[in-house]
Protein backbone atom coordinates (compact mmCIF):
# COMPACT_ATOMS: atom_id res chain seq x y z
CA UNK A 1 0.00 0.00 0.00
CA UNK A 2 1.52 3.33 -0.99
CA UNK A 3 0.42 6.67 -2.21
CA UNK A 4 1.15 6.82 -5.80
CA UNK A 5 1.39 10.76 -6.29
CA UNK A 6 3.43 11.16 -3.11
CA UNK A 7 6.10 8.79 -3.92
CA UNK A 8 5.96 9.92 -7.30
CA UNK A 9 7.03 13.52 -5.77
CA UNK A 10 9.85 11.27 -4.17
CA UNK A 11 11.46 10.53 -7.32
CA UNK A 12 10.50 14.01 -9.41
CA UNK A 13 12.62 15.75 -6.16
CA UNK A 14 15.66 13.17 -6.69
CA UNK A 15 15.60 13.38 -10.03
CA UNK A 16 15.59 16.72 -10.66
CA UNK A 17 18.29 17.20 -8.68
CA UNK A 18 20.75 14.88 -10.16
CA UNK A 19 20.14 16.73 -13.60
CA UNK A 20 20.57 20.28 -11.88
CA UNK A 21 23.61 19.17 -9.89
CA UNK A 22 25.27 16.72 -12.23
CA UNK A 23 28.46 17.25 -14.06
CA UNK A 24 27.37 18.38 -17.33
CA UNK A 25 27.07 15.84 -20.29
CA UNK A 26 27.48 13.43 -17.68
CA UNK A 27 24.59 9.71 -17.05
CA UNK A 28 22.25 9.77 -14.02
CA UNK A 29 21.70 6.09 -13.39
CA UNK A 30 18.96 4.73 -11.24
CA UNK A 31 18.83 1.47 -10.02
CA UNK A 32 15.54 -0.66 -8.59
CA UNK A 33 16.14 -4.08 -6.76
CA UNK A 34 14.29 -6.06 -4.66
CA UNK A 35 15.81 -7.49 -1.29
CA UNK A 36 13.95 -9.54 0.45
CA UNK A 37 10.54 -8.02 1.80
CA UNK A 38 12.05 -4.16 0.35
CA UNK A 39 12.55 -2.51 -2.49
CA UNK A 40 15.71 -0.68 -3.04
CA UNK A 41 16.15 2.72 -5.70
CA UNK A 42 19.38 4.42 -6.33
CA UNK A 43 19.37 7.57 -8.25
CA UNK A 44 23.48 8.51 -8.94
CA UNK A 45 24.83 11.37 -10.47
CA UNK A 46 28.41 12.42 -11.58
CA UNK A 47 29.65 15.69 -10.02
CA UNK A 48 31.17 17.52 -7.03
CA UNK A 49 31.12 15.72 -4.39
CA UNK A 50 29.01 17.39 -1.40
CA UNK A 51 30.79 17.44 1.83
CA UNK A 52 30.55 14.72 5.18
CA UNK A 53 29.15 17.67 6.89
CA UNK A 54 27.13 18.91 4.46
CA UNK A 55 25.55 15.31 3.28
CA UNK A 56 24.50 15.12 6.97
CA UNK A 57 22.39 18.46 6.16
CA UNK A 58 20.57 17.68 3.12
CA UNK A 59 17.20 16.17 3.77
CA UNK A 60 16.68 19.46 6.56
CA UNK A 61 14.21 22.08 5.66
CA UNK A 62 15.49 24.78 3.57
CA UNK A 63 19.39 23.66 3.44
CA UNK A 64 21.13 24.09 0.19
CA UNK A 65 24.67 23.45 0.00
CA UNK A 66 25.72 26.50 -2.11
CA UNK A 67 23.24 29.06 -0.80
CA UNK A 68 24.93 31.03 -3.79
CA UNK A 69 22.76 29.26 -6.41
CA UNK A 70 19.82 30.60 -7.45
CA UNK A 71 16.47 29.36 -8.17
CA UNK A 72 17.90 28.25 -11.81
CA UNK A 73 19.82 25.04 -10.52
CA UNK A 74 17.52 24.65 -7.49
CA UNK A 75 14.47 25.49 -5.31
CA UNK A 76 14.35 27.01 -1.70
CA UNK A 77 15.44 23.42 -0.12
CA UNK A 78 12.59 21.81 0.35
CA UNK A 79 12.48 19.12 -2.62
CA UNK A 80 14.82 16.83 -0.32
CA UNK A 81 13.07 17.63 3.16
CA UNK A 82 9.74 16.54 1.38
CA UNK A 83 10.95 13.74 -0.40
CA UNK A 84 12.38 12.60 3.27
CA UNK A 85 9.13 12.97 4.90
CA UNK A 86 7.07 10.69 1.94
CA UNK A 87 9.78 8.38 2.47
CA UNK A 88 9.33 7.88 6.02
CA UNK A 89 5.65 8.21 5.72
CA UNK A 90 5.45 4.86 3.78
CA UNK A 91 7.90 3.18 6.43
CA UNK A 92 10.80 3.65 4.69
CA UNK A 93 14.29 5.21 4.47
CA UNK A 94 16.50 7.82 2.32
CA UNK A 95 19.81 8.59 2.24
CA UNK A 96 22.58 9.60 0.57
CA UNK A 97 26.36 9.37 0.20
CA UNK A 98 29.07 11.16 -1.55
CA UNK A 99 32.57 11.26 -3.03
CA UNK A 100 34.60 12.96 -5.76
CA UNK A 101 33.49 10.90 -8.58
CA UNK A 102 29.88 10.37 -7.19
CA UNK A 103 26.53 11.18 -5.19
CA UNK A 104 23.94 8.48 -4.67
CA UNK A 105 20.58 8.79 -3.36
CA UNK A 106 19.27 5.87 -1.76
CA UNK A 107 15.46 4.90 -1.14
CA UNK A 108 14.28 1.73 0.66
CA UNK A 109 10.83 1.31 0.76
CA UNK A 110 8.82 -1.91 1.97
CA UNK A 111 7.14 -4.24 -0.19
CA UNK A 112 4.58 -5.33 2.04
Amino acid sequence: MADPDKLSRVFNNLIKNAISYSKEKSDITINVNKKNDNVLIEVIKKGKQISEENINKIFEKFFRVDSSRGTKTGGCGLGLAIAKEIVELHNGKIAAESNKVETKFRVILPCN
